[in-house]
């Protein structure tokens, strides 16, 4: 049996297949990238705002290879599947693909999309502009949401439970005030 709430997890491929189909139907496909660690807010906010900018979103997820040398040896927090699977549940986001480089450049490559959103705190470089850009495609930058981020995240968490060292799972709900299992 298909669940159509089942997250749409592509390969470049299917990806690039389904850019093809909606540009012959007249429609735009859009893309972004990113780790979306812990999800957030933020994350949110900018997956509407992504998804406004065309017909269907594909999000390029950094496989957790990429997210470890880009961020460091304790990320990410969750595995690229859970990351993929609760990104792709999102009502904005159609698509999920993993890319394992640094950045998504060869894989803007091989889907060509429509339309490129990066947050505007990425001004300075958006991987694949000019692929986009030679295509008669666009880049749009989106405003980020003040004090939302991943990092911030695990930063109040490790104030609120006093470091990696002091965290006792099982009591972490009753000690923040919580009862019962979430």
């Amino acid at each position: 049996m298909n669940n159509v709430f089942e997250p749409r997890i592509l390969t470049p491929e299917q990806i690039r297949a389904e850019r093809d189909r909606l540009h012959a139907a007249g429609r735009k496909l859009v893309f972004t990238n990113g780790c979306f660690d812990i999800l957030h807010r933020g994350h949110v906010t900018y997956m509407n705002f992504a998804r406004a900018q065309g017909d269907a979103l594909c999000v390029g997820l950094n496989s957790d290879a990429s997210v470890r040398r880009g961020k460091g040896p304790d990320r990410p927090i969750n595995s690229q599947e859970d990351r993929a699977y609760v990104l792709g549940s999102l009502r904005p986001v159609d698509y999920v693909v993993f890319f394992d480089e640094d950045e998504p450049r060869d894989l803007i490559a091989k889907i060509i999309p429509h339309v490129l959103v990066k947050g505007r705190d990425w001004a300075h470089y958006v991987s694949g502009r000019d692929i986009v850009e030679a295509n008669g495609g666009k880049v749009v930058l989106a405003d980020m949401v003040a004090g939302r981020s991943t990092t911030g995240t695990i930063e109040r968490v490790l104030a609120v439970y006093g470091g990696k060292e002091n965290i006792d799972v099982k009591s972490a709900g009753t000690a923040a005030g919580k009862t019962g299992s979430a």
